[in-house]
């Protein structure tokens, strides 16, 4: 399914909200600072405000989206070769961060390391599973299994890294520059610079950004130093098919990117709120000079690619 804007604005919002209570965190006390052993109070309140944050939106959504579209037997579709793979990275970040956020919450209240991933880490994964299945119920969508595949892709980047380091050495995050195919598609691909940053895939790139010192902590790197590989992809004014605008045929491409980045939760400051600011915008790609090859095998260079 290609989410609508609204709904891929909600994981930003969430996303947001939850990072941004260590702003509040400067004025309330300790509340907001994790707890060194089970906070059974705010257990409960975790995973309750989870599962109804999750019903409420759900039922949302259905409301708002689904119910302007025909219902229909359960069915399924394959949209593996949609918008060139480009929406399969954006579930699979969805839910990476998601999972997150719920991790991050039982981490607050003091849950054992096993119930953050086995019941936080999870929630995006689980979420996005629902969305899916009313995609199956829905006579202009269906039940997409590489969308399942990208989901679970997400969750276990997140799990993996923590079973294995302890840690997210290796971050998924976002970039987006503004492209000529919105004008020809507005409709489509979005009307204003808000729409395109969430519906134009042409502009966006996902990168998978991975902390140098981490690997080496040791060393003399500096820790906030990341070296990252991007995906990106153009010519796309139609899901899976090239697209004609004026007799002219415009080429589906991938690209591909090989870019230095920077972890700002590793930057040094005695500031709460710059650490905080740090930790909610990190799941953006820091503009840097910037390595290109596209799959028709030309390469450029950016002294600064968004």
């Amino acid at each position: 399914m290609n989410f609508p804007s609204y709904f891929k604005l909600l994981f930003i919002s969430l996303y947001l909200f939850f990072n941004c209570n260590g702003i509040i965190a400067q004025n309330n006390g300790t509340f907001w600072k994790k707890s060194d052993t089970l906070n059974r109070p705010r257990r409960n309140a975790a995973y309750i405000t989870e599962a109804s944050t999750a019903a409420l939106t759900l039922i949302g959504i259905n409301q708002l989206w689904y119910a302007n579209f025909d219902k229909s037997s359960f069915h399924t579709i394959n949209d593996s070769n949609d918008w060139l793979q480009m929406d399969k990275i954006g579930h699979a970040m969805s839910a990476y961060y998601v999972g997150k956020i719920g991790m991050n919450a039982l981490a607050w209240a003091g849950e054992s390391k096993k119930n953050q991933l086995l019941y936080g880490a999870t929630l995006g994964f689980g979420f996005l599973s629902a969305v899916e299945i009313f995609d199956g119920y829905s006579s202009a969508w269906g039940f997409s299994t590489t969308d399942i595949l990208a989901n679970a892709t997400g969750t276990s980047l997140l799990i993996g890294q923590e079973l294995l380091w302890n840690e997210q050495r290796i971050l998924l995050k976002y970039s987006f520059h503004t492209t000529k195919f919105a004008n020809q598609r507005p409709e489509l691909l979005g009307e204003n610079f808000l729409e395109q940053t969430l519906k134009d895939y042409n502009g966006q790139t996902y990168w998978l950004s991975a902390n140098l010192w981490s690997f080496h902590k040791k060393s003399k790197i500096p820790k906030w130093l990341n070296i990252a590989f991007g995906y990106g992809a153009d010519g796309m004014i139609s899901s899976n098919t090239n697209y004609s605008v004026n007799t002219n045929t415009l080429d589906r491409t991938r690209q591909y990117y090989l870019s230095f980045d920077i972890d700002l939760s590793k930057i040094k400051t005695h500031s709460k709120l710059l650490k905080t600011v740090f930790s909610t915008i990190n799941f953006i790609k820091i503009p840097a000079p910037t390595f290109e090859i596209n799959s028709k095998g030309k390469s450029k260079f950016h002294l600064l690619y968004f």
